[in-house]
């Protein structure tokens, strides 16, 4: 017990230490407890944290501030009608589609499971085939009142995104347009002397800078080719397809695997056991294998590389604590955990070895 109130005072009169959990526990209590209403302002910060690389682009090339701003703002504009009056309409075109063939789909399925009490009686019969498609039948009715009461608040709330629309844009322009500004606003309600901090954001600011926008070019690059590809092949639902293999991406390990279920699914409902289903699982063995070691490599080499298990913890942790967003930043997030531990104040951990060498003396 002395030992840990030994290690607390330690750490507790060094300021920098106090300085630097103060920055991090605020932080985290602003996102966690304010996140919501702030969602506006943090999606204007992001994006503007990915575009912020293509206005250094084109400052490097002589470009005056001014001018590669607007140049990159426009850039963002066009993508951003690009995915409201295109791809947004076609995801939902496809997923209604889809719910809509689930019955038939679940009725195929079952007749083909049918088969099986025939030819292993002892293994499974049709009572318990029954029971299953039944489960099945409860969860796509679930499903698709979810889709449902998703569309009716998605018209309800259709001020609130067209408000969006608007105050996002206008955010992202003015964090691109006068970062220096912001910077040194908010520089100025930090104790001076937060070396410590400082360090730890200098540690973690370059890995997260190319996560973030490797991960982002990673999706967009494995969801268009994955569209492509599936288009020359005339499977349904590419648009789709192509998204859900994009962003199985995030998930390391895991996602590859869970986004080649629906793949195979549709492929299967659509053609059969058939050589065109062949070909559409070759092709998606390919664009994993070439995602994983060739794209990935190549977006990703400056970050930190983090153990397996370190990856899945902060996914499940973070993801559990901010869904999709959590997800997509748990690596980053992690990244900044490893640097807090590296910059921690080495005579913090001589401190606490002498301690325990004293405790085992006595």
């Amino acid at each position: 017990m002395q030992l840990v109130k030994n290690w607390f005072e330690n750490q507790f009169n060094n300021p920098q230490v106090v300085i630097l959990l103060v920055l991090l526990l605020s932080g985290f209590a602003v996102i966690y407890f304010l996140g919501k209403m702030l969602v506006p302002f943090f999606a204007g910060l992001i994006i503007a944290y990915l575009l912020d690389g293509v206005v250094k682009q084109f400052t490097k090339r002589g470009a005056p501030q001014l001018l590669a701003v607007i140049i990159t703002f426009l850039f963002f504009v066009m993508i951003l009608f690009f995915t409201f009056f295109w791809l947004v309409p076609m995801l939902t075109k496809q997923i209604t589609q889809l719910v809509q063939q689930l019955p038939s789909m679940i009725a195929e399925a079952q007749n083909l499971l049918l088969q099986l009490p025939e030819h292993y009686p002892k293994f499974i019969s049709e009572e318990q085939v029954f029971e299953i498609f039944s489960v099945i039948r409860g969860e796509v009715g679930k499903l698709a009142q979810n889709i449902l009461s998703i569309s009716v608040a998605s018209v309800m709330g259709l001020i609130t995104l067209l408000v969006y629309l608007v105050i996002v844009p206008l955010l992202v322009f003015f964090f691109l347009k006068d970062k220096e500004k912001i910077l040194e606003w908010f520089s100025s309600f930090l104790p001076r002397d937060r070396s410590l901090a400082v360090q730890v954001w200098e540690d973690v600011n370059m890995q997260i800078a190319n996560y973030i926008r490797g991960k982002t070019w990673e999706i967009i690059i494995v969801w268009i080719c994955t569209y492509l590809i599936f288009t020359i092949l005339k499977l349904q639902y590419a648009v789709l397809l192509g998204a859900i293999v994009g962003f199985s991406v995030l998930i390391p390990y895991v996602g590859a695997a869970v986004a080649t279920v629906p793949v195979a699914l549709v492929a299967y409902f659509q053609w059969g056991l058939g050589s065109e289903f062949v070909w559409v699982l070759i092709v998606y063995a390919i664009i994993q294998m070439l995602d994983g070691n060739v794209l990935a490599p190549l977006l990703l080499a400056e970050v930190v590389d983090i153990h397996p298990v370190g990856v899945i913890a902060a996914i499940l942790v973070f993801g559990g604590l901010w869904g999709f967003w959590g997800i997509f930043f748990a690596i980053p997030l992690a990244t900044l955990v490893q640097a807090v531990i590296r910059a921690w104040p080495k005579q913090v951990h001589a401190d606490l070895n002498d301690l325990a060498d004293e405790e085992a003396a006595d």
